[in-house]
């Protein structure tokens, strides 16, 4: 029963999207229509997490543009269904695209990407980056949480173009690497994974790449791995890096020698004080210019007042004549 239920969640997530993921508009372009989308695979659409998806039509005169969105918990699932439902024959985005979503794509007809919590792929158009911006700035429950820092560490060189494949649990993993079993990647102690295809001079390497809280649990699952015939491994850090059936070890021992984990340490800015604060500087400079002016305005009235005191009781304060001594004179 608890498998059925998590088999339709998807579906009726799908169905029941009445929350209007598009606005009315997108460009130039306006809404004409909204479809359910059609979902294959639910088990790994429910691993995943979606919540919501529809799919959209756009007119603009005789043009038409269709757009499908998938609103998902968070960011790491945003990557994870961008890295498994891209196009194949995708290219990466301009510069700007990317740097406002993230990770983005054109194929041969449009583009697709994922921003915050958001995968959209678009059919027949590549939206500019204010256009995108507009448009995931009207779309609902929007979240920009960070991006998983693991496809940092995975290999670049050899790398065939759009194999990687996050892995968030046991669909995904007997999806895209069957040859290992989910309760050696131990999903219970917060691993997650990224597969990714290479090239080598005897066949395609595939390699996963485990993510773990600690370096220890990262050790004690390296040994689990190790018993399994056929893997080879190598831990670095928190970091597990398995390559499956390789039809040359040398090959994969280089391969894994690409693998290596540097920490980051983040040491926080220090609070700027109020005396870093240029306006602040001159505002105490004024407030001090200030007191020296009516400092200056006190003691010149209190000693004027003395004089007139001393003047009225005989006192001149002037002191005695000075004696001139014609010393020149014959």
């Amino acid at each position: 029963m608890k498998l059925l239920i998590g088999l339709l969640l998807p579906l009726l997530a799908a169905v029941s999207g009445s929350a209007a993921l598009f606005p009315d508009s997108l460009g130039s372009y306006h809404l004409s229509s909204v479809h359910p989308v059609a979902l294959s695979d639910a088990t790994l659409w429910t691993e995943y997490g979606l919540q919501e998806s529809e799919q959209a039509t756009f007119t603009n005169g005789g043009k038409t543009v269709t757009a499908t969105a998938y609103r998902l918990p968070d960011s790491t699932s945003a990557l994870a269904v961008f890295d498994w439902q891209r196009p194949g024959n995708s290219h990466p985005a301009g510069e700007r695209m990317t740097k406002l979503t993230g990770f983005a794509v054109d194929h041969p007809s449009g583009t697709a990407l994922a921003i915050g919590n958001y995968f959209l792929i678009f059919d027949g158009y590549s939206p500019s980056p204010e256009e995108v911006a507009n448009l995931v700035r009207a779309m609902p429950r929007l979240e920009n949480g960070p991006l998983p820092t693991l496809p940092n560490y995975f290999p670049a060189i050899n790398l065939i173009p759009n194999s990687e494949r996050y892995i968030l649990g046991p669909a995904s993993l007997k999806k895209f690497a069957p040859s290992i079993p989910p309760s050696t990647a131990g999903f219970r102690m917060g691993a997650e994974g990224q597969y990714g295809g290479f090239h080598s001079p005897k066949g395609v390497l595939k390699l996963v790449l485990f993510s773990y809280p600690t370096p220890a649990i990262a050790r004690d699952r390296l040994a689990e791995f190790d018993k399994i015939p056929g893997l080879i491994s190598k831990r670095s850090g928190p970091l597990v890096a398995v390559v499956s059936g390789p039809a040359d070890a040398n090959e994969a021992e280089r391969l894994l020698s690409g693998v290596r984990y540097q920490a980051s340490v983040t040491v926080g800015e220090k609070p700027k004080a109020r005396k870093d604060n240029p306006g602040s500087l001159l505002l105490n400079i004024l407030i001090l210019i200030g007191i020296l002016i009516v400092f200056s305005l006190v003691s010149g009235l209190v000693f004027g007042g003395f004089r007139i005191l001393f003047r009225r009781g005989g006192e001149t304060g002037d002191g005695d004549s000075m004696i001139s001594l014609h010393l020149t004179d014959s």
